[in-house]
């Protein structure tokens, strides 16, 4: 499966991390899932006050629902009252869309997803455009599909960033291609997808997919301190070598940011560990 992600920049005065390092936000896919009512939400607290309650404890949430179906101007806006100034959505884009078998020919659906997801104002961050995991790597056809992301719409700057789940996509031309538009690729965490580990933009997005069930912050201890110190080297601009590359690492000691989502595998773990590696990512900067 592939996806592609576009976030609005923000300034600097919104930036929860000190000026010589990026943005780190990160939080879950969705906010409606049953049994995080035993283990995140507090009893009693009402359906419809959960993102309200969610977006206060993590730093950033993955929509959904946007994947299924187009939402409305409307539901965008209800999102943004309800969330705090340095919440910030990740969106995925319509399943639809990227659904088709050529891509290219997506220009006009595109245009209208963005300018709707733009009211979401200063809580619009990446946006993810998910494929199948069956779509292959078709250089022309997905070059052309690049080439219709704009980088921005009205007053928003749009961002994107590519999450490839193909082996296809392993290799130094889709690496190349995504360098070419400045388009960052996803790295992921999983067991049934490829990591791939390139930086090609200006932040990076990670989904951890591994979570284990039997573990109370779904990733062990030493396996969430890998990934914070993986998460504070990509903020200051520095690769991580060690995960799969298929290019040269690059070293542009820019400062990158970093969105990391805990996502599938034991879902109902995922709150936990966003909120165990936030808290070492505040106990890391206070040290």
């Amino acid at each position: 499966m592939i996806g592609i992600v576009t976030t609005a920049r923000r300034t600097s005065a919104s930036r929860p991390v000190a000026s010589d390092t990026g943005d780190i936000r990160v939080g879950i896919g969705g906010w409606t899932y049953a049994p995080w009512r035993d283990n995140f939400y507090p009893a009693g607290l009402v359906q419809r006050l959960e993102l309200e309650y969610a977006s206060r404890q993590l730093t950033s949430i993955e929509i959904n629902g946007t994947f299924q179906r187009q939402q409305s101007v409307a539901t965008y806006l209800k999102w943004r009252e309800q969330t705090p100034a340095s919440f910030v959505f990740s969106v995925k884009a319509p399943g639809r869309i990227t659904a088709a078998r050529t891509l290219a020919n997506g220009g006009g659906a595109i245009t209208s997803f963005l300018e709707g997801i733009a009211s979401l104002g200063d809580r619009l961050g990446p946006i993810v455009w998910q494929f199948a995991p069956t779509k292959a790597f078709e250089h022309d056809d997905f070059a052309a599909f690049l080439a219709l992301l704009p980088k921005s719409t009205g007053d928003t700057t749009l961002r994107h960033v590519l999450d490839v789940r193909h082996p296809s996509f392993a290799c130094a031309d889709f690496i190349a291609l995504a360098r070419a538009h400045g388009f960052p690729t996803v790295c992921t965490d999983s067991t049934d997808y490829p990591c791939i580990a390139d930086i090609t933009g200006d932040f990076v997005y990670a989904r951890l997919m591994r979570t284990q069930p039997q573990i109370k912050t779904g990733y062990r201890a030493a396996d969430l301190d890998r990934w914070l110190a993986r998460i504070r080297r990509w903020a200051h601009g520095q690769d991580n070598p060690e995960l799969p590359h298929f290019t040269a690492p690059l070293l542009d000691r820019q400062p990158h940011d970093v969105f990391v989502y805990f996502i599938s595998g034991a879902k109902q773990r995922a709150p936990a560990a966003a909120l165990a590696l936030l808290q070492r990512l505040r106990q890391s900067r206070s040290s």
